[in-house]
């Protein structure tokens, strides 16, 4: 019965011809194992890790990408809001330039008071129908002072400051020659406008009024 061989008896040939040879392919035997060794490690220890942090590289530019888009959308979105805000202040402040329909009869009353404090005595301050246009209607009113040039612009000045847009046309001078202190008689028609919820429609039969 034979014995069976051991690790020792096995590497023993292997370590008899190492010896044989020179010191040189010794060292250069024992470099190439390092070396194997070395690559080996490096091939199953850092390698993966390697791949690893190459891909949360990608992954990291792929997200700051993301980000900055983000960002410009962001400043987009601000501006946008800013430009709306803005747009909604001109609507606020051009829908206060035009009163509803409930604010008339005081917008009247401003512009007849503002004759009263101008000097002028009114001989007709007469309302007319209102004109439908496309948005809005137009409410004239027939206007006739007595007074001097002078308080008539004065009138005409207070008129155009209201904080509602009243516009002042059709206007006409003639003396008064058998009063004194160059009185005249002006006769002019004060226009103010409000909101209309929609255009108005035709009636049967009729065309709509163009807008002038």
């Amino acid at each position: 019965m034979k014995k069976g061989s051991t690790p020792t008896s096995a590497v023993a040939p292997l370590l008899s011809k190492i010896e044989e040879l020179t010191k040189p392919q010794r060292i250069g035997i024992f470099v190439a194992v390092l070396v194997l060794i070395f690559g080996l490690s490096i091939y199953f220890l850092f390698w993966p890790k390697h791949e690893q942090i190459s891909g949360l590289k990608t992954q990291l530019a792929s997200v700051q990408k993301e980000l900055e888009t983000a960002k410009k959308n962001a400043a987009q979105l601000n501006d946008w809001r800013n430009k709306r805000s803005q747009k909604e202040a001109e609507y606020k402040q051009v829908s206060r330039a035009l009163p509803e329909k409930e604010e008339i009869p005081s917008l009247l009353a401003g512009i007849s008071q503002a004759g009263k404090e101008a000097g002028l005595e009114f001989l007709l301050f007469q309302p007319k129908p209102e004109v439908p246009k496309d948005f809005y209607a137009e409410i004239p009113v027939d206007i006739n002072v007595s007074g001097s040039y002078h308080q008539v612009a004065i009138f005409f000045d207070k008129v155009a400051n209201l904080p509602r847009i009243v516009n002042i046309r059709d206007v006409k001078m003639a003396p008064q020659s058998q009063k004194e202190n160059n009185a005249l008689t002006t006769s002019c028609q004060a226009v103010t406008y409000k909101f209309m919820e929609s255009a108005p429609k035709p009636k049967t039969g009729q065309p709509q009024q163009a807008p002038k």
